[in-house]
């Protein structure tokens, strides 16, 4: 009687084991189907890049510096390939670090900032701090275009694009070369 019970037991947790597996499998599968291909990723970060570079090389600060600082604030999905440190097509050095959304150093170490998904009241601080700096700001969704963002991104399968928020820019103390401003107004192509 006591074999039978074990059996039973036994049986039984091996068909849970095997649910299980299965589950984790099938949950594995339909994570990476929803995932972003790992090669489109790659080029949609190496593409986001290329804008905020090509951002960053028609803006000028009432002080030049001669490395840029780019600071990347809040969780992101496209900065894998500019994490990595660059330099402009101008040949100046852009160092790139990450930092909370609360950092006070935000204001005096940054000359541009990625911004990544914050908070409502996240992002409502970090607009208030770089209220009266010259600090370029560049927010990964365009969403926020209406906030406080100089620049908003719009990543898509085939391009990434931008929008400019005029009042920020005015406000920012940062000069952005008319050419940018004449560029985000331009519509993608039809597919």
């Amino acid at each position: 009687m006591k074999v039978a019970v074990w059996m039973t037991e036994c049986v039984a947790g091996c068909k849970r084991a095997v649910l299980a597996g299965f589950l984790c499998l099938l949950s594995g599968f339909v994570f990476a189907q929803t995932q972003t291909p790992p090669g489109m990723a790659d080029q949609r970060a190496k593409s986001v890049t290329q804008v905020v570079l090509g951002i960053l090389s028609y803006a000028r600060w009432p002080v030049e510096p001669a490395q840029l600082r780019l600071c990347i604030v809040g969780p992101t999905e496209y900065t894998d390939d500019l994490v990595k440190g660059t330099t402009q097509a101008t040949g100046r050095p852009v160092t790139v670090r990450r930092l909370l959304a609360d950092n006070p150093s935000i204001v005096s170490e940054c000359d541009a900032v990625y911004i990544g998904k914050l908070t409502s009241e996240e992002r409502s601080r970090l607009f208030a701090s770089l209220s009266g700096h010259p600090v370029l700001s560049i927010s990964e969704s365009d969403d926020q275009c209406t906030v406080g963002s100089l620049f908003c991104l719009r990543v898509g399968d085939e391009q990434v694009s931008f929008e400019v928020n005029l009042d920020s820019v005015a406000r920012s103390g940062v000069r952005i070369h008319p050419s940018v401003l004449q560029l985000s107004r331009r519509k993608p192509a039809a597919p």
